[in-house]
């Protein structure tokens, strides 16, 4: 073990030498390649075939025919047109072949699953890039005895689903049961547990054997690495997790904004972590963070993904999140810095011009990077306050510190209220706190975060509501739904009827 993290050290640091030396091709270019090696090898699926994608290889240019002959679609309109088919065993539908896998996805808001399908190619695409960033660990001077420890990672069941026809299950099961050889020696919980789909049963079997490994990096969700931490704490009787993993040096972390959960979990820790995000979704592996300097990350633009980047406003979503139809659509040379733009992918799992849902933003267009903001339909906007996700993590989190509480889990609904519109809130913490002066904490900083919001809090937003609740009610809902552990995540904003399910939930639950 202790030669192969030697290797692994010194391959980091040759490629990061390497990579340095050659010339880098512009973000454009990358694209343009890559978007043509996906319309060659799919010119002759039936997608392919419906849409002339021999005509556009052929075009002078093949940004502007692909987005002027090939619709643009969600998960509904792809599912419904094509995706179904290859679902009920036709091979050759969007990309070539059958498809052998498919991630089941319902994100954090829908109540049905997505079937996303994951190809072979886009299989070793995710792969490739996975490599990729664990080669970008160069960039952040770990010591070689790092790449000498176990890591942790939490995520789905590995014993997928059979239909008869092809796999399902969580993206995390399905890759993790795809892992190369050389990886396995590593990996933790390792194969047998990572098999268990009841999580209090893997969660068990994991406190079980947590002693013994040596973990350097941990891979995962926050809310449920937050649980395991704390379980192996109180499991083992220290005060914090250094004292069981005294190497642990890196979180791994995505999904989810990580800034309302870092509080609580420095907490567990006996010394600073370094923090590593992460973007890889079942649609494939759009981004990393590749350098220490920051916290965004960069897209991975030559590895399978073609990008086209939608402005989030009126022109293009309803009131509901939904796009429009003919929206206006970018490519990474038109895109700038600090505009909201809703995600576009053409993928080599046979997804054209697919709206993934996640919207981001441009921190520095020099090296192509990233910030999540939130999601297309997650989002408050009943009166033109444009309350997105990145503000309420942004206030979460100062909130958090102001108060100097933990908060584990919040949720937020618009609702009516005489005439005019109001916000309510679910705060998820264990610890004390006045509801009253939660409330005016979070409405100040939303203030100061939000020009919209502040404006309509004077006008057509004429409350803001909170209620406090122990963070073990978040979770149980999330078990009731049948989304325990893993990959999955609370939902930050709540449409009229899953609101209503939740308020029904609290009441039974809570009193």
């Amino acid at each position: 073990m202790a030669f192969l993290g030697k290797i692994l050290k010194q391959s980091i640091e040759l490629r990061k030498t390497a990579t340095n030396a050659i010339p880098k091709f512009k973000p454009l270019t990358q694209q343009r390649r890559v978007l043509s090696k996906l319309l060659d090898k799919a010119q002759d699926t039936q997608f392919g075939k419906r849409y002339n994608f021999s005509e556009i290889l052929s075009s002078d240019n093949i940004l502007e025919s692909f987005k002027q002959q090939v619709p643009v679609f969600d998960y509904n309109s792809i599912h419904d047109k094509w995706w179904h088919r290859s679902l009920e065993g036709e091979t050759d539908v969007c990309w070539p072949g059958s498809v052998k896998y498919y991630a089941l996805s319902s994100g954090t808001s829908d109540a049905s699953s997505k079937r996303i399908p994951i190809t072979d190619d886009a299989l070793k695409a995710i792969k490739r890039t996975s490599i990729r960033q664990i080669l970008a660990l160069g960039n952040f001077d770990m010591p070689e005895e790092l790449f000498e420890k176990d890591i942790l990672m939490i995520g789905g069941s590995t014993s997928l689903n059979f239909t008869g026809t092809y796999y399902e299950g969580d993206l995390s099961g399905i890759t993790a049961g795809n892992l190369p050889l050389w990886f396995r020696n590593f990996y933790k919980p390792g194969k047998e547990i990572s098999q268990v789909k009841n999580w209090d049963e893997k969660l068990d079997e994991i406190m079980r054997n947590a002693g013994n490994w040596d973990i350097g990096f941990i891979v995962g969700v926050p809310a449920w690495i937050q649980i395991i931490m704390e379980k192996v704490i109180e499991r083992y009787k220290v005060e914090n997790i250094h004292q069981v993993w005294p190497n642990l040096m890196i979180y791994v972390h995505g999904g989810v904004s990580f800034e309302p959960y870092k509080k609580g979990f420095e907490k567990l820790l006996g010394k600073p972590l370094t923090y590593i995000e992460t973007y890889l979704a079942s649609e494939g592996f759009i981004a990393f963070q590749n350098r220490k300097d920051t916290s965004a990350m960069q897209l991975v633009l030559s590895s399978g993904i073609y990008f086209e980047f939608v402005p989030f406003n009126e022109s293009n979503f309803n009131a509901e999140g939904k796009i429009l139809e003919n929206p206006q659509t970018l490519n990474i040379s038109q895109v700038r810095e600090g505009e909201e733009y809703a995600l576009l992918l053409s993928t080599k799992a046979g997804a054209w011009r697919y709206l993934i849902g996640d919207t981001i933003r441009f921190t520095d267009l020099s090296c192509s990077e990233i910030v999540i903001t939130g999601r297309t339909k997650h989002f408050l906007s009943l009166c033109g306050e444009h309350l997105s996700v990145d503000n309420m993590n942004k206030a979460m989190q100062s909130v958090g510190e102001e108060l100097n509480i933990e908060i584990k889990e919040f949720t937020v609904s618009g609702i009516s209220r005489d005439n005019f519109f109001a916000h309510q809130w679910f705060i998820g913490t264990d610890d004390a706190v006045d509801a009253k002066i939660f409330r005016e904490k979070l409405d100040n900083r939303l203030c100061e975060l939000n020009d919209d919001y502040k404006v309509e809090r004077a006008h057509a937003l004429k409350d803001v509501l909170v209620e406090i609740l122990p963070s073990d009610i978040f979770y149980g809902w999330m078990k009731a739904k049948g989304k325990e552990g893993g990959q999955n995540k609370f939902p930050r904003v709540m449409k009229k009827e899953q609101f209503a399910e939740w308020q029904n939930f609290v009441k039974k639950h809570y009193v």
